[in-house]
């Protein structure tokens, strides 16, 4: 699959669903909708392409030693957000929307929902206004405030362990 910064992106058997957008100023790229998403409605399915044993900043985590990269590719470009639009259900392998999702609007979700222990913390810079400031996986937060996010199965699971 090619992805061509500003052109919808066409999955085989799919509807185009988004675009890779590239900041001109920062060079980042950004997933962003080229449709209208209901919330709790399926963005896309997708399924691992690579399984890892140790985490990396492209990998979604799935098990204490699973590690995924995401089919189709596309989606390594949905960046973090503190205020989260969409999240990775990893059990049924979709792309969730967390509320109503407009056309243009950048696709976001919650690193921590997905990761317990992140390879590479980051100081975030999202804006929230609950902005969490470092992200570093579920396992730096406390109990009560990875709780407000939805959260994957594995990360519940690991909540619940502690």
């Amino acid at each position: 699959m090619a992805i061509i910064a500003g052109q919808p992106l066409k999955e085989t058997g799919e509807k185009s669903f988004a675009e890779v957008v590239v900041d001109d100023a920062t060079g980042q790229h950004t997933l962003r909708s080229i449709s209208f998403f209901e919330k709790d409605g399926v963005i896309i399915a997708f399924s691992a392409s690579d399984v890892f044993q140790t985490p990396n900043y492209l990998t979604l985590q799935v098990a204490d030693e699973q590690h995924i990269s995401l089919s189709p590719a596309c989606l390594q470009f949905t960046n973090h957000s503190c205020e989260p639009n969409v999240f990775f259900d990893t059990t049924n392998m979709k792309m969730i929307a967390l509320r109503d999702i407009q056309p243009g609007e950048e696709f976001r979700f919650f690193y921590p929902s997905t990761e317990w222990k992140m390879a590479r913390p980051f100081s975030c810079n999202c804006q929230a206004k609950n902005c969490l400031g470092t992200i570093g996986g579920a396992s730096q937060l406390f109990k009560a405030l990875i709780q407000q996010h939805r959260l994957t199965d594995f990360i519940i699971k690991k909540l619940s362990m502690q």
